[in-house]
Formats: structure tokens, C-alpha cells, sequence
């Protein structure tokens, strides 16, 4: 069964709403830090690498160091609290920004690589900014939350490049070192801002709240048979899945196709004004629509980016796909987000969104390192064919959960 539903509650308190604000605008020095990495370690990683071979390396390094560090990154919320546990993601963030100007300074690639590993650890930590959003307000409130945090992602998904192209020479002659030094200031203003501002505050406590605190943890194997948590995980991780998959592929197959360098600079762009863009309404349209309809549409989007990219290798084809693959992520993020914080009660909270996160990211790590072998093999449309039985198995959890969700509706009534 569901966890146990919560009456309408008072809007968060001045509190939450502050901490909400934080996590955004981190949120955003986040995907601003993260975007300068992604966007130049494939090709400092080419430059530093003794061997081509290992040139994707440093690059695939940061999402496997996210991928190890999730789990770890609950547990320590749990025990130290979110602010401590946020501040050390942050200063991880910090750190691997500077060893990676000391590694292009000096050309060392291992070096390289443990800073990109470090901001691997700053991704996993910043990945729990929403669920301390959703966690910190009350069941109504919830998508919204989830929907406020991701904004900061916005305009930081665009700035991104900028900076790193504006950065990238300050410390010439070595060539991208400036760009990691913006990756340690960013992170480096997310540390204060955390140490500042933010308190970790959940939400104002109600009776059903105080109730649900005072029950004991359940069997992770009888938590994990929940539909609600099975559609959560499905929402969460096929989302995930499916647009690294087609994302990271997207620029190869631009230019397989014979479109400019530039040109798949400019998909690139609209895929994240796809996928940040939709945070400013996600939440009221879960509101207005419900859960299971948005749902829907962000499956049938990521779908018909499927279906674009299949029929057709224009540039305006490439465009369209990897927008509607954004937006189609953001309504299954946010969504699935939502569902999985009213999977669980506060005693299994750490273990079930470290399960979570985990599961996550692996499975993104394995999809970032497979398409490009996969778009080798197969081609760019059967590399999206590929994809369309993954969201039929997320429509088919979701089904589940919503019609448990009618069944104990109508046994109540």
C-alpha cells in the first residue's frame, strides 16, 4: 500500500519557502558547473590522454562517480542531516574543479580524472536537492516544490557553454584550465550559500505527519512491492535512461548525418530548454491535470521524439526530437519525483531514495557509455526504436499504480 496520505496542510512555512529559494538558485550553480564539464571534458580528455582509447574516460567518470556515490549520499542525509551532507557534495563540487585546473596546468590525465570523479560525487550529492524540496513540504504541496527547485535549472542548462567558452582562456596559455576554475566558483558559492542560508527544514508537522514518524520501517522487500514505488522508480528511471541515451547520441549522429559542429551545438540547446524550461508550470499542471495524466504526456513525448527521429535526419527533425525528449523528461522527473516521496515513511526515507538515486544512476552510467557503441551498430533510428519498449514498461508500472491507487479509493468508499 501507498504510505499513508496526508490532509491538506498550511502553505510551508517562511522557513521552507527559504530553503526552497536555496535549493533552487543551487540548483542552478550546479547545472551551470555541470554543463562546463560536460561540455569541455570529452575534449580536454582528448587532449591529456596518452592513449585515444582512454580520451572518454574523465568524461564518463562523472557519472560513474554519481552512480557510487548515491547510496552513501542518502545515508549520510540521514545521519548528519541535509545541510551537512548538501555543504560536503558542494565542496566535493569545489574541490574537483580545482584539481582539474591543477591537472591541464600540469597536463596529468589521471589527475584529470580523479577531479571529474570529485564532481561526479558533487552530482549524486545535488541530485537530492528536489527530494529534500518535496520532503520539506506538504502533500499537496509536493510537485510544486519539486517543479521550483528544477527552475534554477533553466537558465543555468544555457549559461552553462557561455561560461565555459567566456572561461576557458583565463588562464591561458593553458587551454579549458580557466573553465574548470569556474566549475570551483560555482560550486565554491553553493557551499556558502548552503553555510549561510540554508536550515534543512521539513515541513510544519500534522497529525497524520506525527503518526507517520512514529511508525516503524517496513521490510525493504515490502516496501519495494508497492505500486506507487514501482511506478516511481519506472517514471525516474526510464526518464533518465531514455533521454541520456538519445541525448548523448544526438551530436554524433548530427554530424554523421553531415550537419555542422554547430548545428548540434544548437540541438543540444533546445533539448535543455526542453527539459528545464517546463519547470515553471509542471507543478501546477500536476495540480490541475492530476499525476497520471501528466504523466502520460511526458511518456507520449518522449515517444514522439522516438517516432521524429525515426522518420527523418533533418536538422528541424533532430530539433524537434530532442525538444520534445526534454519536456517529456521534465514531466516524468518531476512526476516520478513526486510519487516516490509518498512511497515511503520518514523511517525508510534514506534507504529508499539512496535505492532510488542508485538505481538511477547506474543505469543512466550504462546508457551514456552504450550509445555510442550502439549508435555504431545500429544507426541512429533503431538506437531510438530501442528505447520505445523502456516507456512501455514505464506506462505499464504507472497503470499498475494508478489503478491500485482507484482500488483502494473504491474499497474506502
Amino acid at each position: 500500500m501507498s504510505a499513508i496520505p496526508l490532509p491538506l496542510a498550511a502553505p510551508p512555512r517562511p522557513a521552507t519557502q527559504r530553503d526552497a529559494l536555496v535549493l533552487a538558485v543551487c540548483q542552478a550553480l550546479y547545472i551551470a558547473a555541470i554543463s562546463i564539464d560536460l561540455t569541455l571534458t570529452g575534449l580536454t580528455g582528448q587532449h591529456l590522454a596518452p592513449t585515444p582509447v582512454l580520451a572518454t574516460l574523465p568524461f564518463a567518470l562523472i557519472t560513474v562517480g554519481g552512480a557510487v556515490t548515491a547510496w552513501f549520499a542518502a545515508q549520510l542525509i540521514e545521519r548528519a542531516g541535509r545541510r551537512v551532507a548538501f555543504l560536503l557534495g558542494a565542496g566535493c563540487g569545489a574541490a574537483g574543479g580545482l584539481v582539474s585546473v591543477v591537472a591541464v596546468v600540469h597536463q596529468h590525465f589521471w589527475l584529470f580524472c580523479v577531479g571529474t570523479t570529485a564532481v561526479g560525487v558533487f552530482q549524486a550529492f545535488a541530485q537530492y536537492y528536489r527530494l529534500a524540496a518535496a520532503d520539506a513540504a506538504p502533500e499537496q504541496l509536493k510537485a510544486r516544490a519539486v517543479s521550483r527547485v528544477m527552475t534554477g535549472g533553466v537558465l543555468a542548462a544555457l549559461a552553462g557553454p557561455a561560461l565555459a567558452a567566456w572561461s576557458r582562456d583565463w588562464l591561458a596559455p593553458s587551454a579549458y584550465a580557466g573553465a574548470y576554475l569556474m566549475v570551483t566558483l560555482l560550486a565554491g558559492l553553493s557551499v556558502l550559500l548552503l553555510a549561510l542560508l540554508y536550515r534543512g527544514a521539513d515541513a510544519p508537522p500534522t497529525a497524520a505527519t506525527q503518526a507517520a514518524q512514529a511508525l516503524p520501517a517496513r521490510p525493504l522487500r515490502e516496501v519495494l512491492r508497492q505500486p506507487v514505488l514501482a511506478a516511481a522508480l519506472a517514471n525516474n528511471v526510464v526518464a533518465a535512461v531514455a533521454m541520456m541515451f538519445v541525448m548523448t547520441a544526438a551530436p554524433l549522429a548530427a554530424v554523421a548525418c553531415g550537419h555542422a559542429i554547430d548545428d548540434g551545438a544548437r540541438i543540444m540547446q533546445w533539448h535543455l530548454v526542453g527539459m528545464y524550461g517546463p519547470a515553471f508550470f509542471a507543478g501546477a499542471l500536476i495540480s490541475r491535470w492530476g499525476l497520471p495524466r501528466v504523466l502520460a504526456l511526458g511518456m507520449a513525448l518522449c515517444a514522439a521524439c522516438c517516432v521524429i527521429a525515426m522518420g527523418s535526419t533533418s536538422l528541424r527533425a533532430f530539433e524537434a526530437a530532442l525538444l520534445l525528449l526534454g519536456i517529456g523528461w521534465n514531466f516524468m522527473f518531476v512526476g516520478g519525483t513526486t510519487l516516490l516521496a509518498r512511497s515511503y515513511r520518514p523511517a525508510e526515507r534514506a534507504r529508499v531514495q539512496g535505492l532510488a538515486e542508485l538505481l538511477r544512476h547506474g543505469l543512466t552510467a550504462l546508457a551514456t557509455l552504450s550509445a555510442g557503441p550502439l549508435l555504431q551498430g545500429l544507426g541512429w533510428a533503431s538506437l531510438n526504436a530501442a528505447t520505445l519498449p523502456l516507456l512501455a514498461l514505464a506506462a505499464l508500472m504507472t497503470g499498475w499504480w494508478v489503478w491500485d491507487e482507484r482500488r483502494i479509493a473504491s474499497a474506502a468508499s
